[in-house]
């Protein structure tokens, strides 16, 4: 039953990461370039396609950690994760109705989208502390990363080839083809979280009499939970570091074809890199997971931050296609690796009775750190009419998530956490 547990909760990965490589990295970027903003300058399509990202970080980032907390106070991590999934669901079929000139709806759904999207991967990540036991949780994050990679890469492949030969396929123009491709994403999205729906099941907690509403509770929790976070030394220094160095990978994942798009480089180019990305991505993020084992997650992770550091400055030095395909294969190499590695470290310092309001702080970090990538990208943009210095500028926060991780200590972040999931501890097994 474990490990039809394990599978089902790396199926979801496999299904929801259609999301993150069609609709908020490949096809939809270049949809709303050249289609959903046509009619406005250039650099405004970029500029409000960044502007949309962070205004969806930022709700998500705000309800995060309230979310997290009300969820762990009632057993309802499932729920929760249902909730946002049919939300992101529901947005992505909705973009097939997006024609010329709708960049407003466009936006507003890509805004719905991301919360759905983004709000359920708060809980997703919150099982896997329950599930993984703490010799096997870098293998087991890096495995639901490579099966995203896997999901995503496959049904990215199906658009692309279904938007290159859309005659194949019964349909009109590569336009309706992209309009197609969305709505794929939803049902392929759909299908396969039903596994983890129906497989996963929460740790049972003992019942508690609910004396508030579910808000009044989350505020509650999170409140103490700042309050406490002094005991958490490690953990919060990672949280930091995280914030810093994910600003920048989340920035590249979700700008990185519009960005392309603007210096010239051809729509069907930009799709068929970040393909490359995909299938190189499975075994390096499996490899990942297996060198943590053998030089420490935390040195790993190094490894993948200092090869952003090249990405970084490969990409504003950017001018052809060919450069882009070597951008995408280096971007592969470490993008799941990095991810995987970053959840797996956070789950081993997290308390056991706050999985999913942790989890929220972390999704509050990560949110809040895409909110300014996006925005300092969008308004260099604006601000020079080129967008190559934005791009540069996603430097510092690799240099300072390098910085700030040397100051983090796993095994100490360890022995904080189970000092607090202790009924002698600050932190204590309180539901509230």
């Amino acid at each position: 039953m474990n490990k039809k547990m394990k599978l089902s909760w790396m199926m979801y990965d496999f299904g929801n990461s259609a999301f993150s490589t069609t609709i908020m990295a490949a096809v939809l970027p270049v949809f709303y370039y050249d289609v959903a903003a046509a009619g406005l300058e250039e650099s405004m399509a970029t500029s409000y396609w960044g502007y949309s990202q962070s205004i969806a970080v930022l709700i998500v980032a705000v309800l995060a950690p309230f979310l997290g907390a009300i969820s762990d106070f009632s057993a309802a991590k499932k729920k929760f994760l249902q909730f946002f999934a049919y939300m992101g669901i529901i947005a992505s079929i909705l973009l097939a109705f997006i024609n010329e000139g709708d960049y407003i709806f466009a936006s507003i759904l890509l805004i719905v989208g991301t919360i759905g999207f983004s709000g359920a991967n708060i809980f997703y990540d919150a099982f896997l502390p329950e599930i993984a036991d703490e010799d096997e949780i870098d293998k087991l994050s890096s495995n639901g990363f490579a099966f995203g990679y896997i999901g995503g890469g496959v049904l990215l492949a199906i658009n692309l080839l279904m938007i290159l030969k859309y005659d194949w396929f019964g349909l009109p123009n590569a336009t309706v083809a992209s309009q197609v491709s969305f709505a794929s994403v939803g049902v392929w999205w759909f299908i396969f979280s039903l596994p983890l729906l129906k497989n996963v099941h929460e740790e049972k907690k003992t019942n508690v009499k609910r004396d508030k509403s579910y808000a009044a509770i989350g505020i509650h929790r999170v409140t103490n939970t700042f309050k406490d976070i002094k005991n958490y030394k490690h953990l919060l220094i990672f949280l930091i570091a995280f914030w810093m160095y994910n600003d920048g990978i989340s920035t590249i994942i979700k700008m990185a074809t519009i960005y392309g798009r603007d210096i010239g480089i051809d729509k069907n180019a930009l799709i068929a890199a970040l393909l490359i990305t995909q299938f190189v991505g499975i075994p390096c993020t499996i490899f990942f997971g297996w060198l943590a084992k053998k030089i420490t997650p935390k040195r790993a992770l190094y490894i993948t931050l200092y090869a952003y550091l090249f990405i970084v400055i490969l990409g504003y030095f950017m001018s052809s296609a060919l450069h882009f395909y070597l951008l995408a294969i280096c971007v592969g190499l470490v993008q799941g690796g990095a991810q995987s590695l970053s959840r797996s470290i956070f789950g081993r310092m997290v308390p056991e009775n706050k999985h999913a309001e942790f989890y929220g702080f972390y999704g509050i970090s990560s949110k809040f750190a895409a909110i300014f990538g996006p925005f300092l990208f969008a308004f260099v943009g604006q601000l020079t009419g080129s967008s190559r210095l934005g791009i540069v500028s996603l430097v510092i926060f690799f240099i300072g998530g390098i910085i700030l991780l040397r100051f983090v200590n796993i095994e100490q972040g360890m022995l904080e956490a189970r000092k607090q999931s202790t009924p002698s501890g600050k932190a204590g097994v309180n539901p509230e």
